[in-house]
């Protein structure tokens, strides 16, 4: 079955990784064999081969680049300007695969349309441009209001304010507050250019504030439930109702402390918690149940966003393991039409809104 990817961190493992992405995905954990720099060495579960093999023809693809003040303990650029210096680096990665062949930006209906055209005929995927659509997780980076009209002419389409901490621009996972006038102004320019609001990492107070003061179309790339998993970064049953009620999709994630509850960092496992697949579908099922339809669901699932197998479903191996997932919804009622719903046409369905 074809699937949209919402979340993916393709060109942060490129660059700040140094994985080779059009490689075979054995290559580049070989590769990485003894390195420890990062938690995920050698346990990686995406490339651009494998994104085919699972028939994930489109992805939301990122760009990233945190400012960080000082005293603010995490990774990150020392002023915006270095960040949006570390974006460009990523644009040019993204235009470096288009030039190669292996990847396409949809930016717009016609292009969108092309690119299901070419992934809908009968021949094999294999040599198939990975289509994406250009978003940024944390807007930190745009230097000035006035730098997203240049993001836009350069395709992008999609901005989430805030990622984990205190923003420029709003607050994020495990920091508290509001967004502020910078930020309102923000979300005013993102209306006029049409760019779609990202909720995903907005602390409480910013999401009801964006809420509050944004008209356009809202989607949360990745994002599972509070109600399973008792954290900020989780979405609550009333943060999930509004954007229900203004027409939003969220991406299921399958980074496993957002799916099973008390995981530590380094220490669980994926057996040892019992994190599998199935976990995925308990949040699904969980939004699918507020919404009291399968309409507002899609895959979103953050595979490369700084880990690997060590913290991802023990019965996935790749990121083409999410064809797994049409028979595990089946098993719990969905019907043939709510799990293409799910896999592929309410994004698609988002996206034809959001663009026509």
């Amino acid at each position: 079955m074809f699937v949209i990817d919402a979340h993916l961190d393709l060109s942060m493992n490129a660059l700040e990784w140094n994985r080779d992405l059009t490689r075979p995905l054995a290559e580049v954990n070989q590769r990485e064999e003894g390195l420890t720099d990062k938690p995920d060495r050698a346990k990686a579960v995406v490339t651009l081969p494998e994104l085919r093999k699972g028939n994930i023809g489109l992805v939301v693809a990122t760009q990233i680049g945190r400012y960080v003040a000082p005293g603010n303990p995490l990774p990150g650029w020392h002023s915006p300007e270095q960040a949006w210096a570390q974006t460009q680096g990523q644009v040019a990665w993204y235009k470096a695969m288009e030039d190669a062949g292996e990847m396409v930006q949809v930016n717009d209906m016609p292009s969108l349309e092309k690119h299901l055209g070419l992934w809908n005929d009968v021949t094999p995927s294999e040599k198939k441009p990975v289509g994406y659509i250009l978003s940024l997780e944390g807007a930190d980076s745009i230097v000035t209001v006035q730098h997203l009209e240049r993001a836009y002419n350069y395709g992008l389409r999609a901005v989430g304010p805030a990622h984990y901490g205190p923003g420029r621009y709003a607050q994020g996972t495990d920091a508290t507050g509001y967004m502020g006038p910078k930020g309102h102004q923000l979300l005013k320019e993102m209306e006029r250019l049409n760019i779609i609001l990202d909720a995903t990492h907005l602390c409480d107070d910013s999401f009801w504030e964006a809420l509050d003061h944004f008209n356009g179309h809202v989607w949360a790339s990745h994002n599972n439930c509070r109600a399973l998993v008792n954290h900020n970064r989780q979405y609550s049953d009333e943060m999930i109702k509004a954007l229900i009620d203004r027409g939003a999709v969220i991406g299921a994630a399958l980074d496993a402390w957002m799916m099973v509850p008390n995981w530590v960092r380094g220490v669980s496992t994926p057996k040892g918690m019992n994190c599998n697949m199935e976990v995925m579908v308990d949040h699904i099922d969980h939004i699918c149940q507020i919404a009291g339809n399968a309409l507002h669901v899609g895959m979103g699932t953050d595979l490369d966003g700084a880990f690997g197998r060590e913290q991802c479903p023990y019965d996935l191996e790749t990121i083409a393991d999410l064809q797994k997932v049409p028979d595990l919804l089946k098993r719990r009622g969905y019907t043939d039409e709510d799990i293409q719903n799910m896999m592929h046409s309410n994004w698609l369905r988002f996206l034809r809104n959001a663009w026509g």
